[in-house]
């Protein structure tokens, strides 16, 4: 086991790292949201939850690598948090994710068939997006907020970032906000929100997160 993954195993869901910090960040949270509900702008709403479902998807394998192979975890946040939910995510991630979603989306223009600079604007956004988060998470790990134990996920290979670790995000957060109807935003949202939760009962359950 890496000296990063002992140090965020030993951290792990343990109060003792509370600070007040996160309840006015959790307000905010909160705020961004209900000034959304408060508009009926369900899809808005909709789709920074589905952005949040990807995001916890994402935790849940990383997780369950660090349980198999008794070594690292993908990507770990070891330190310096209020909380550590998982080996990889903590509470700030998740604050931070939530967020982001509904900003993303709200970035998008009302207009699907708009290009910008000659690309459709939702890909265009998914690549811009996608990108910045890439080079975040890059500083993030230069300054060690954020570990990589393994060779294949690195600054040498930012492809395996940019795929897996984000791509997909977007991806489904705007497939969300452009569906048709909200009865099939709830569908998709409650799917991925409720599988996501079935395997956090089921590995927490066997102890594997």
């Amino acid at each position: 086991m890496t000296p990063a993954a002992q140090q965020g195993l030993a951290a792990l869901r343990d109060t003792a790292n509370f600070q007040w910090t996160m309840i006015p960040i959790l307000l905010l949270v909160i705020y961004v949201y209900s000034v959304e509900m408060g508009k009926e702008n369900w899809k808005v709403v909709l789709a920074g939850l589905a952005f949040i479902g990807m995001d916890f998807f994402n935790e849940l394998w990383n997780a369950l690598v660090f349980h198999f192979t008794g070594y690292a975890p993908v990507w770990g946040a070891p330190a310096d948090s209020s909380y550590i939910i998982l080996i990889g995510w903590n509470i700030e991630i998740l604050f931070m994710f939530m967020v982001m979603g509904v900003a993303a989306v709200k970035s998008l223009p009302a207009d699907k068939d708009k290009k910008i600079l000659g690309v459709p604007n939702r890909s265009f956004y998914i690549i811009l997006f996608t990108t910045a988060c890439v080079v975040v998470e890059c500083v993030l790990n230069a300054i060690g907020a954020l570990t990589w134990d393994w060779a294949w996920w690195s600054i040498k290979f930012p492809i395996f970032i940019f795929l897996i670790g984000y791509l997909p995000f977007f991806v489904v957060s705007f497939w969300v906000h452009d569906m048709e109807t909200d009865r099939q935003r709830v569908k998709v949202v409650s799917s991925i929100l409720a599988f996501d939760f079935a395997c956090a009962a089921v590995f927490g359950g066997l102890g594997w997160i």
